[in-house]
């Protein structure tokens, strides 16, 4: 009795497999949509699927199939978004023995020939069902020819037909078939869902696991549902029916996400010991160290969001993260989460190529204690220049690196924020007086210094300047503009000088002065102009046919000696002024 039992025994994945469309968890428009057009009879001819892996996309096909399909039980029944499971076409469909409903794995059969043989069996009516069905899984797969060939039928199938597509690349999939298609997208289900979800199926196996656990598991399903059955029955396996956190940890190669939080606070103290001796720990323990970096870019991920939208970012962690998350986001400023976010996303690729996964983890913590303490480039170059009137030296870390032995890098931020600090001390210098801002390059030159990169270009590209007074910009935009320019470069001037500021469009073109970007480009038209005129450049360019001037540039007067076509010695400072590249 027991071998028969392990012989009957079904995967959670395929026991647990939803048969109704009440059993579909986290698809509620897909849902919502179908039940309307069955209401209405508004059955689409066509159907496409699209997700992630195990989300769902061939068990909606079979019960799309089952409810166009059902009579109910007393045979009599039409299409129902309730399919009652007992007729011979709901039994015949949940077995996959149902003579009307094929399903083809388009991964192995890409072919044109595949194609036209389904394309010869569309012709005939169904021999049992209401409706002949043709579920192509993985549809992307097809080649060229076998799209081609099924673009026809599809646009115009007979009314006994119905197709059902399911793919994980939609980009793959021809926009002629799609324009076809009536499209869903099953969405990944989040992860307190997908926790209550296996929640009840450990119930009704009788199993046993921690609330911990149950969270690990719907983390690294990542959305996908037949993952997450599969990491679940692999749990409860490894536990013999009651599962801990720690068990699901060292199953999936987790770190602690308590050692996950103390190795990321040790970093941003630039306690490089430390840090590098709970990673050893964790790593002794069966830790990836892929998988650590993994979590240590979740971690940061988690406090960026806590630091800029905390009402929404804290909702399914455990209180004692959340209270700990919010207390580390309250340290850390937004630049410093910024720079982690792209030394562990470039190190991640890193451990990944290297030949000793370790030793790169190692050095990528190295490197984040290091530059836990320096400050960012608009910062440094306040303290380089003095212009910060002291406060950016009070704003850097004073530990850092050197509390943790690896003093290098804390030794010498410390040393730049500190020479500001004494230069003030020994000779206070006054406040300078605010800035004048009345011409188009004092308003570049803030917006640039204020990390404002991209509308700084953008005025520069774009705005017309017509008067520039303080709070105050009149001016036209050229074609190519952005429609909220002017509103942005308002709300952006006004973060930068703690001012209004009112950004107005000119009536009349003909008053305003050329873009920034203009002028630079008069400029060096007319410098080439200048340039070809000379008797030498155009020497050089009858004696080359097809040359043209590639660059004009300015040389030194001590290297401007230069002899013409004629044989004449050009004065130093025409040289300079028309020396070109060809």
């Amino acid at each position: 009795m027991a071998a028969d039992s392990d012989n009957n025994y079904r995967v959670l994945a395929r026991k647990y497999r939803p048969s109704t469309f009440a059993g579909l968890i986290g698809q509620e428009a897909l849902v919502r949509t179908l039940t309307n057009a069955i209401e209405s009879n508004r059955i689409a001819h066509a159907f496409v699927l699209t997700g992630v892996r195990g989300i769902g996309k061939t068990s909606t096909a079979r019960i799309i199939a089952r409810a166009l399909n059902c009579t109910g039980p007393d045979g009599k029944g039409g299409p129902t978004i309730t399919p009652c499971g007992e007729c011979a076409n709901c039994k015949a469909i949940a077995e996959d023995r149902h003579v009307d409903v094929m399903e083809m794995d388009a991964a192995s059969r890409t072919g044109i020939d595949d194609i036209r043989e389904l394309i010869e069996s569309v012709r005939y009516r169904p021999s049992a069902a209401r409706y002949k069905i043709y579920i192509i899984d993985e549809v992307h797969m097809l080649s060229r020819q076998a799209f081609n060939g099924l673009l026809k039928t599809l646009e115009e199938p007979p009314e006994h037909v119905k197709f059902i597509f399911a793919t994980t690349e939609i980009r793959k999939i021809p926009v002629t078939v799609l324009s076809r298609c009536q499209r869903f997208d099953l969405r990944r289900v989040d992860a307190l869902r997908l926790k209550e979800h296996f929640a009840d199926i450990a119930e009704k196996e009788k199993a046993e696991l921690e609330d911990e656990a149950l969270n690990l598991i719907a983390r690294a399903a990542d959305g996908s549902v037949r993952d997450g059955l599969s990491l679940l029955d692999q749990a409860i396996a490894h536990g013999a029916g009651k599962v801990t956190a720690e068990q699901v940890r060292d199953m999936l190669g987790l770190a602690d996400r308590v050692m996950v939080f103390d190795l990321y606070d040790a970093l941003m103290q630039g306690d490089v010991a430390g840090a590098i001796d709970l990673f050893g720990e964790q790593y002794a323990n069966g830790a990836d160290p892929a998988i650590v970096v993994e979590d240590m870019l979740d971690l940061t991920h988690w406090l960026t969001r806590l630091k800029t939208a905390p009402g929404s970012a804290g909702e399914n962690a455990p209180e004692a993260e959340r209270v700990r998350g919010a207390e580390m986001a309250g340290k850390l400023r937004m630049g410093v989460l910024t720079r982690n976010w792209q030394m562990l996303l470039k190190g991640l690729g890193e451990i990944e190529q290297a030949p000793d996964a370790r030793q790169a983890a190692e050095m990528l913590f190295i490197r984040l204690a290091y530059a836990s303490d320096l400050p960012d480039p608009a910062e440094a170059v306040r303290v380089l220049t003095g212009h910060d009137g002291g406060g950016a030296a009070h704003s850097a870390p004073t530990g850092g690196a050197a509390r943790g032995g690896g003093g290098g890098g804390g030794g010498r931020a410390s040393a730049v924020a500190s020479q500001p600090m004494q230069s003030h001390e020994e000779a206070p210098v006054q406040q300078a007086a605010p800035r004048a801002i009345d011409n188009i390059e004092a308003v570049i030159a803030i917006l640039t210094e204020g990390r404002e990169a991209v509308l700084a270009s953008q005025v520069r590209n774009w705005l017309r300047p017509v008067a520039i007074s303080r709070g105050r910009i009149e001016c036209r935009f050229s074609d190519g503009a952005p429609g909220d320019l002017a509103n942005r470069l308002s709300a952006a001037l006004r973060g930068l000088t703690n001012d209004s500021w009112m950004v107005t469009v000119a009536t009349d073109d003909a008053m305003a002065l050329p873009s920034v970007t203009e002028v630079k480009d008069a400029e060096i038209k007319a410098r080439f102009e200048h340039a070809a005129e000379h008797p030498t450049v155009q020497a050089l360019l009858d004696a080359f046919p097809g040359a043209e001037i590639a660059a004009v540039r300015d040389i030194l007067p001590e290297e401007t000696e230069e002899i013409d076509a004629d044989g004449e010695v050009v004065p130093a400072e025409e040289v300079n002024e028309l020396e070109g590249d060809t």
